[in-house]
């Protein structure tokens, strides 16, 4: 992908591309972007498809990168704008302040939870500031996020339900200090995609990182229950094994889905037996002792993508 620095003047977006002749002033690049926030100059990647027109609304998906990653990595690790050409919705990647998101930990070593950044007012003044430059379907409103990110999404969730139409978290859970305070105000159907041997994001609990001095996170299937009993989903899941695509990669995959056909949400959950931390169908990063193992039995792109285009946000949610 092709960066353009550019600056958002008067909350307008101005692109002029060489595909400007054919009637369509946006072309396949992926612009570096950047606005105020409480008083920061904050930044963020965006990806428009080849084929948007402003005479049909599109989809928005926010991808939060992980601690110690960067906007342009979440972009080429996730591909979620190859898969916006595809399916015509929008991709923005916002950048965290010194690489590292406000997710609740309160962990003193990050500035961002140190100084405690404004990450949701971050979010959510991108989401204006596109609402009045692009046609957004506000019923089609996402984020995901992954480690660092993901858990960020938790928070993100539980302070601004009524903004987005659902959201997945993929190697993340819910930082402890959050959920002490978890109180959506709106259901949102929440997918989550966790390795049982994660080393840095432990799948019971406990401290985040290698030595776990990094906060602290609920166990993953604490958090589904927490995001179950918000959207009031039945108890019990309909289970699915998924077919082990790759013997080779040692993982296998189990789909449980939680839903409530009265509010139309979902809670879907991907537990990933022997997974490590890791984006399953993405690229290892570090060996598998350091890391644990990639599942290539699922894309999480994709099962990400295909789970935002069953959840629009319903009727029962308002801004």
């Amino acid at each position: 992908m092709v960066g353009l620095t550019k600056k958002i003047p008067a909350l307008v977006f101005c692109f002029f591309f060489v595909a400007a002749f054919c009637g369509n002033m946006f072309a396949r690049e992926t612009i570096s972007q950047s606005i105020q926030s409480s008083g920061l100059t904050r930044h963020f990647l965006l990806h428009v498809p080849d084929d948007y027109r402003q005479n049909r609304s599109a989809a928005l998906v926010f991808i939060f990168h992980g601690g110690g990653g960067d906007a342009e990595q979440a972009e080429k690790y996730t591909k979620f704008s190859r898969l916006s050409e595809q399916e015509g919705f929008i991709a923005v990647y916002p950048n965290a302040i010194d690489k590292n998101w406000n997710d609740g930990r309160n962990v003193k070593k990050f500035r961002s939870q140190r100084e405690n950044i404004d990450d949701v007012g971050f979010v959510l003044s991108i989401l204006d500031t596109l609402k009045s430059s692009f046609n957004i379907d506000q019923q089609r409103v996402y984020i995901a996020g992954v480690s660092n990110g993901a858990i960020f999404c938790h928070f993100l969730a539980n302070q601004a339900s009524e903004k987005f139409s659902a959201m997945a978290s993929v190697i993340g859970s819910m930082a402890k200090p959050a959920a002490k305070h978890f109180n959506p105000t709106h259901p949102i159907s929440v997918l989550m995609i966790n390795g049982t041997k994660d080393p840095l994001v432990p799948y019971n609990g406990g401290g985040v990182g290698f030595f776990g001095k990094r906060g602290k996170v609920i166990g993953v299937e604490a958090c589904v229950k927490l995001w179950r009993k918000h959207n009031q989903c039945r108890p019990m899941p309909a289970v699915e094994m998924l077919p082990d695509i790759d013997p080779k990669d040692g993982t296998r995959v189990t789909k449980m889905t939680y839903s409530n056909p009265q509010n139309q949400t979902e809670v879907v959950f991907y537990k990933i037996k022997n997974g490590g931390h890791n984006w399953p169908g993405g690229k290892k990063y570090l060996p598998d002792r350091i890391v644990g193992k990639v599942c290539r039995d699922i894309d999480a792109t994709t099962v990400i993508w295909d789970f935002f285009k069953r959840h629009p946000r319903q009727k029962h949610t308002v801004e």
